[in-house]
């Protein structure tokens, strides 16, 4: 049993009638065709992603870009260690 009670026979014989009605230059250059689509999405996609990010930083000022990475590194417990210290010392 395979697939949806699909057997490799049976996927095998579906296969070769597929090949004889297209034939294999025809297949090969659907593949290859539909290769490029997927590529030329992906390319999309990501260009896409840079672009929002470009966006999103470009409203705002150097220093709000840095303030905001520095906010995105800040650990509250090492925060809580650093008061602590200057509380005993």
């Amino acid at each position: 049993m395979g697939i949806s009670g699909i057997s490799l026979w049976q996927l095998l014989i579906v296969l070769l009638i597929v090949v004889l009605i297209f034939g294999t230059k025809k297949l090969k250059g659907m593949g290859g065709d539909l290769g490029s689509a997927v590529k030329s999405f992906r390319k999309a996609m990501d260009d896409k992603e840079d672009k929002d990010d470009k966006d999103d930083d470009a409203g705002a000022t150097p220093k709000q870009i840095d303030s905001a990475r520095m906010d995105a590194d800040f650990d509250p417990a090492e925060k809580r260690e650093e008061t602590q210290d200057s509380r005993s010392g």
